[in-house]
């Protein structure tokens, strides 16, 4: 009788460690959604912020017409003038790279200039919309520019919003 009840004693241990072990692969797959929800929150921030900068180094500039900066550098510290300005707090580190190797995308008509910038990383995202409008599904794909940081109106997040926005403004 003994050996029987050793046996049920066994089996419960075991299924509780198995109950134990998917309990904690459940919230490790949930702090893991959390950790990069929170990176791609910090990767608008930290983009939109360098998007400001650009628009604000190109309205500063003395002489129309606008100027692009050449380098993020420029952004932390313009010596354009008598008086050097900060448009960026600072070099920002792109969140899934953890350094400071944003893409600079060139502006037209000025060599070795840039109006806009993204990331570096094939990352894929959770998100399936740019601040932009635009589909994405990496991190490479998001674009900040210094355009929608000037005031262009930006399209909604998402397709449903677009329609609601679109039927409540028809009416």
């Amino acid at each position: 009788m003994r050996r029987l009840e050793r046996g049920y004693s066994y089996l419960a241990v075991l299924f509780l460690v198995a109950l134990t072990a998917a309990g904690l692969a459940a919230l490790g797959q949930a702090w893991s959604t959390a950790a990069q929800r929170e990176r791609e929150r910090e990767l608008l921030f930290r983009g939109g912020e360098i998007a400001r900068a650009i628009s604000a180094y190109a309205k500063a500039t003395p002489n129309p017409p606008e100027q692009y900066p050449r380098s993020l550098e420029d952004l932390v510290e313009d010596q354009r003038s008598p008086r050097p300005r900060r448009h960026l707090r600072r070099a920002y580190e792109d969140p899934f790279t953890g350094k400071v190797d944003w893409e600079l995308v060139p502006e037209p008509g000025q060599p070795g200039a840039f109006s806009a910038v993204r990331s570096r990383s094939k990352h894929a995202l959770l998100r399936e919309y740019g601040p932009d409008g635009q589909p994405v599904k990496q991190a490479h794909d998001l674009l900040f520019s210094s355009r929608y940081a000037a005031g262009i109106p930006q399209l909604p997040v998402d397709p449903a919003s677009a329609a609601s926005a679109a039927s409540g403004a028809s009416r």
